[in-house]
C-alpha cells in the first residue's frame, strides 16, 4: 500500500505491505533510488514481516526539500518510525542506503534489532579503486570517461537531465551480465534529481568514515556483497564485517551491485537464515 505522510514538514512517498515484525529498508542513490528497489526484494518477507520501504527526501515521488545530510535522512527515517509506532525494527540498507542505515545504528542503537547491509561501505576510501574498474570498461561501454566518472563522484552533476545521461552511460556496470540495453531500459522513467546527488556527493562523502566507530554497532549483522560489484567492492564489505563485532558476511558470486535482485533465491534464503538464527 503506498500514502504519503508527512515527516519533519515533508511529504515523503511510503509504502508498505506484509503483517509482522517490521523491517525498515532504505534504498541507494540519492536522487534517483526509490522504495521500489528494496520493496520488490523484501516482498517474499511479507508472509512474516511489515515491509516498510519509502522514497527519502529528495529522490522518488518524495518532496524536495533540503538539506540532504545524513543527520537530515537519519531522523526522517526515525520519525516515519515514530509515525508507525515501531519502537524497534530490523534495520536494512543498500549502497548509499548503507551508509544512512550504518549512520542510524550508531545514532539510535536501542531502535535496531538486527542490521542487513547490501553492496555498501563504511568510508569514501574505495571511490578510486571503484573509477579503475569503470574505466577498465571504457572501451565496452561508449562514453565512460574518467571526465564522467569525477563528475559523478564529486557531484558537479549541472542538470537533471545531465545526471540522466551520466547514469544511463554507466548504467551497464551495474550487473554481473553486462546487458547495456537492459540496464539502460530499467531507468528510463525514472525521476532524476541532480540536486540531491549533488549534495550527497560533494558534501557527504568527502567526510564520510565510520570505519573507527563500526566497533559501536553490537546487533547481530548481516553483509552482503555481490563478488563483481564495481563501485563497492568486496573490500568494502569485508572491512565492514571485520569492523562490527559478530557480523556475517556472505559474497553472491553471480553478482554484480544487486544481489537482491540477481540472486533474488540466494538472498532471500541468506536473510531468513541470518533472522532465524538471530530471532
Amino acid at each position: 500500500m503506498n500514502s504519503t505522510v508527512n515527516i519533519n514538514g515533508v511529504p515523503l512517498n511510503v509504502h508498505t505491505q506484509g503483517d509482522g515484525p517490521p523491517i525498515y529498508a532504505h534504498h541507494g542513490a540519492p536522487g534517483l533510488g526509490t522504495h521500489a528497489t528494496p520493496a520488490k526484494a523484501f516482498a517474499p518477507f511479507t508472509d512474516t514481516h511489515r515491509v516498510v520501504t519509502f522514497d527519502a527526501r529528495g529522490s522518488g515521488r518524495s518532496g524536495a526539500v533540503p538539506p540532504y545530510t545524513h543527520a537530515q535522512w537519519v531522523d526522517d527515517w526515525a520519525r516515519l518510525m515514530d509515525h508507525f509506532g515501531d519502537d524497534q525494527v530490523i534495520l536494512t540498507g543498500g549502497s548509499y542506503g548503507g551508509y544512512i542505515a550504518q549512520e542510524f545504528a550508531l545514532a539510535h542503537p536501542d531502535r535496531v534489532s538486527h542490521l542487513i547491509l547490501r553492496d555498501t561501505a563504511a568510508s569514501h576510501r574505495f571511490e578510486a579503486q571503484a573509477k579503475r574498474t569503470a574505466l577498465a570498461q571504457a572501451e565496452r561501454f561508449a562514453g565512460i570517461t574518467e571526465e564522467l566518472l569525477d563528475m559523478l563522484f564529486a557531484g558537479r552533476v549541472p542538470s537533471d537531465e545531465a545526471f540522466k545521461e551520466a547514469f544511463m552511460t554507466i548504467a551497464p556496470l551495474y550487473d554481473a551480465k553486462l546487458d547495456e540495453a537492459a540496464a539502460r531500459d530499467r531507468f528510463q522513467t525514472a525521476i532524476f534529481r541532480a540536486d540531491t546527488h549533488n549534495q550527497a556527493f560533494s558534501q557527504n562523502v568527502p567526510n564520510f568514515d565510520l570505519t573507527g566507530r563500526l566497533h559501536e554497532i553490537q546487533v547481530p549483522t548481516l553483509v552482503v556483497v555481490g563478488r563483481h560489484d564495481w563501485i563497492t567492492p568486496v573490500e568494502a564489505s569485508e572491512e565492514i564485517a571485520a569492523g562490527i563485532p559478530g557480523a556475517e558476511l556472505v559474497i553472491f558470486e553471480n553478482s554484480g551491485h544487486s544481489p537482491q535482485l540477481e540472486e533474488s533465491d540466494k538472498f532471500v534464503a541468506t536473510v531468513r537464515s541470518f533472522l532465524a538464527r538471530h530471532a
